[in-house]
């Protein structure tokens, strides 16, 4: 049987600007609000243009210790600078990067999974421990 997971690929993002990064701003702290910013292309910047462009991002979170992983948010970029007067003609495209706010209750992992158009999937993950 084949899975998804034989799909997904991975690298350092770093050196592959297909792979989502994540980033965490501030203390993680049981039951308290902290920042998440995801980004595709930090290093080395994806083209993002009608024909090779990142579709979304969705983020999970595998708390330590259970079974099922939690999806947190998917992240839709819609504008690619399509245009009746062509590809790479329109007046606004997405810039693949998003910032939310979450909240956990267990130490675990972030995990990110970004979709472009032409290279398929592409996994990330960071691990989270509370701040003491």
């Amino acid at each position: 049987m084949d899975s998804l997971a034989n799909h997904l690929q991975k690298d350092d993002w770093k050196k592959e600007k297909h792979v989502p990064v994540i980033e965490v701003k501030g203390p993680v702290k049981k039951g308290e609000s902290f920042d998440v910013h995801l980004c595709v292309g930090k290093e080395i910047p994806h083209p993002n243009t009608t024909e090779h462009h990142i579709r979304w991002i969705k983020l999970f979170y595998q708390p330590e210790g259970e079974k099922f992983t939690i999806e947190l948010g998917t992240y839709r970029f819609e504008a690619h600078a399509e245009s009746v007067e062509g590809p790479n003609k329109g007046s606004a495209k997405c810039n693949p990067c998003v910032h939310t706010s979450v909240i956990v209750e267990k130490p675990g992992t972030l995990i990110a999974l970004s979709y472009c158009n032409i290279h398929g999937l592409w996994e990330n993950s960071l691990k989270i421990d509370f701040e003491e």
